[in-house]
């Protein structure tokens, strides 16, 4: 039976019928690949181009060469599939940011299964949704994330075996657990790539499940080597003397091409820090591993700014300084300028892309852009017939790259919505172009809402508040009344200790002065701290829930 036979035999959508299509994109930057191709070749390359003993990865948790990597993952592979994993079969890396990361994918990827990069905070509930989804038999689990495989995780699941790494095995674990090094015994350093074609299933990441159940987001062999000679060529310009470090996760599609695609399609070095990003943290492996190229979100900068270590960070090694998930505020910006020399360079992407398709440049920025088209996507803003709108004017954007996941598993409603004809993916993202070709992010399509009658965007809202020098840190929701009514609310972090009652109303009056005075927020709740997701982005469906008869609202 052919690889692509067994794919499909394993799937419930018609893989060639979904592949998205962009020869427009690929001759753009000069992308070709022949049609037999693994995904793990981004790794593996590497020990042809000579480059076996540089630093791959580096970090407190260890260095590997990209020889030990490679050895690794071969050990990985040849161990799934000694295990009786067969090709197209997923496997769940559950997993922190160590050096077992790069070596389970991959490994998995070279022997022609499909890993599923699976968040790290997900409760054991939404595991057995991923479970049952996927199908998956076998777990890979950091061990100090074990315990969440539990019974309610495991209820009703095809899970087999749970492989962990770096660290024992915990009691009591209902399913077979087993120790990486007892299930990596005897396993072979060296193993050929499976022959999968370009256009077979690799990986998939999941949605974050804001508006109803996670999807899970399918992606291609070559999605990674389209991203890196887009974005990653493009934008970047990594050299192999190049130090990556990333902050967001590797299980974040933003953290997986800074980690791993980027660094390790150059042959460049990864700094692999896992744990919580407190500033401490993020600065000391600044401070020791001397990255030249940083990727954080506005959240990230926001804390590392006003961090007490901030006023003595050594930053001097980094050139490059990059932003993605969420609006920067200029503030921030400029106060990360002050401090390390670099503006943040800003960029828009999603999970369905694999990675960002609008962005500045060092070269070419402007504060507040979501930025210019990436090379090798196509970029449209329409109006809801689908008509394109001209410059100044708002639309939704829609992109097109080979990069673009093809389908959502086992969910053709939300393919349908998302996935368009020709390739295209409808993003749901309302923006505006200037004459330049800079786009502007204005809010979500679905998040356009009626306050005192008349049409408002909250983010518009939290950009003017995030501007004001009383604020640190700022969300903007609509919510519903009682009486089905619209109204805004602010949940604000303040910059330093002010009176709450002065601090609201001051809030109110810059919004009325600076944009309208109907889109100022009826209510203002101050918060320590904002709750985040696993990606470092505002935790917007937790403060959604939040009991606010227990908080003080002004």
């Amino acid at each position: 039976m052919t690889i692509q036979a067994k794919l499909q035999e394993t799937m419930t959508d018609p893989l060639e019928d979904c592949v998205p299509r962009d020869a427009a994109g690929s001759l753009e930057i000069g992308f070709s690949l022949p049609d037999v191709y693994n995904a793990s070749a981004i790794l593996f390359d590497n020990l042809q181009r000579g480059r076996g003993d540089h630093p791959a990865v580096i970090g407190p948790a260890g260095t590997r060469t990209y020889a030990e990597l490679c050895a690794d993952a071969s050990r990985f592979g040849n161990a799934l599939t000694g295990a009786g994993l067969g090709i197209g079969e997923r496997v769940l890396l559950f997993l922190d940011d160590t050096p077992a990361y790069p070596a389970a994918l991959f490994g998995a990827l070279r022997a022609g299964l499909v890993p599923l990069l699976i968040n790290t905070l997900t409760p054991p509930d939404l595991l057995n949704f991923y479970l049952q989804d996927s199908s998956a038999r076998v777990a890979i689990v950091d061990a100090g994330f074990a315990s969440r495989f539990d019974e309610v995780a495991c209820a009703d699941t095809r899970l087999e075996t749970v492989v962990v790494v770096n660290g024992p095995a915990p009691a009591g674990c209902p399913m077979h657990a087993v120790e990486a090094e007892t299930f990596l015994r005897g396993a072979a350093t060296t193993l050929e790539a499976a022959p999968t074609r370009r256009n077979d299933m690799a990986f998939w990441q999941y949605s974050s499940g804001s508006t109803g159940r996670p999807k899970g987001i399918v992606h291609l062999q070559h999605d990674m080597a389209y991203t890196a000679q887009s974005f990653g060529r493009h934008v970047l310009d990594i050299s192999p003397d190049d130090v990556c470090f990333s902050v967001p996760k590797i299980f974040f599609a933003y953290g997986l091409g800074n980690s791993l695609t980027f660094p390790f399609s150059v042959g460049a070095t990864s700094v692999l820090v896992p744990g919580q990003p407190k500033p401490g943290v993020v600065f000391d492996a600044i401070r020791r591993y001397r990255p030249t190229h940083f990727f954080g979100l506005p959240t990230l900068y926001t804390a590392l700014i006003n961090a007490p270590e901030a006023a003595e960070a050594d930053l001097s090694s980094l050139k490059l300084c990059l932003s993605a998930a969420e609006v920067l505020a200029s503030e921030v910006a400029e106060a990360w300028r002050a401090m390390s020399g670099h503006d943040i360079v800003e960029g828009l992407g999603s999970t369905e892309v694999l990675h960002i398709y609008l962005s500045n440049t060092e070269k070419a920025r402007r504060p507040g852009a979501a930025g210019l088209r990436v090379p090798g996507y196509e970029i449209s803003l329409r109006d809801p017939d689908g008509n394109e709108v001209p410059d100044g004017e708002s639309g939704i954007l829609w992109v097109r790259g080979d990069s673009n996941a093809p389908f959502y598993w086992n969910r053709s409603d939300k393919t349908a919505e998302t996935m368009r004809a020709d390739g295209w993916i409808y993003t749901s993202d309302r923006m505006t172009r200037d004459s330049d070709g800079f786009y502007y992010f204005l809010g979500r399509a679905d998040e356009f809402v009626k306050v005192s009658g008349q049409w408002v965007y909250p983010l518009e809202v939290e950009l003017c508040l995030a501007d004001h020098p009383l604020v640190r840190e700022c969300a903007v929701l609509a919510v519903e009344m009682a009486d089905r009514r619209m109204t805004l609310q602010a949940f604000v972090v303040l910059e330093e200790a002010h009176a709450e009652e002065a601090a609201a109303e001051a809030l109110k009056q810059h919004v009325k002065k600076t944009l309208l005075p109907y889109k100022y927020p009826r209510s203002v709740i101050f918060f320590e701290e904002l709750p985040k997701t696993g990606t470092g982005k505002i935790d917007r469906q937790t403060l959604r829930k939040i009991d606010l008869s227990k908080r003080r609202v002004h």
